[in-house]
This record gives structure tokens, C-alpha cells and sequence, in this order.
């Protein structure tokens, strides 16, 4: 069964305080539904083409089903619910290659 991720790409944050409280809750509700942090970081990202050098998170599931209820779980809604106004990120869930 072909792997599921998260990939978030932050062009902008502007809250950190905000993003924080976020990323707490996040991390939480990523856990508990299996999600394992893979790549995370922004001070050592080479972009190309239209790429945004700035933050990049990368999260494995062990399936693609497992990637999109993790993203509707009440916990995850939870998290979500603390970003700030205006706040802006490329999320995209992806399944792997078998």
C-alpha cells in the first residue's frame, strides 16, 4: 500500500506566537493519527524555479486514506482553528509511490 503525506510549504509566517499554538496542536493531532515528521525546516531549503525558500514540512503516513483523516480529524480542526487571520501556506496531501 503506497504511503500518504502531508507537505505544507509556509511562504509567510507572520504570528509566530500564533503559529506556535498551531504547531502544538498540530504535532498532537499528527501523532495520534500515525503521522510521523519527516522533513520540517526552513533555514536550509535550495529552491529552484518558482520554489519559496522558506519553511517546508513533510509528514509520512502509512497510507494516503490515513494522510486525509488525520487532516479531518477533530484534532487536527482543532489545531487549524488557531491559525491566525491571513495566515497562508501551501497544503497538499499526496500519495506515495508504491
Amino acid at each position: 500500500m503506497a504511503k500518504g503525506y502531508w507537505v505544507s510549504v509556509y511562504p509567510t509566517i507572520a504570528d509566530a506566537e500564533a503559529f506556535g499554538v498551531y504547531n502544538g496542536l498540530a504535532g498532537l493531532a499528527v501523532a495520534a493519527a500515525g503521522g510521523r515528521t519527516v522533513a520540517r525546516g526552513g533555514s536550509r531549503v535550495v529552491a529552484h524555479e518558482a520554489g519559496i525558500a522558506e519553511r517546508v514540512v513533510l509528514v509520512e503516513f502509512d497510507s494516503f486514506e490515513q494522510a486525509v483523516a488525520a487532516y479531518e480529524s477533530a484534532a487536527y480542526q482543532k489545531a487549524l482553528a488557531e491559525l491566525p487571520d491571513g495566515f497562508e501556506r501551501d497544503f497538499r496531501i499526496i500519495e506515495g509511490l508504491d
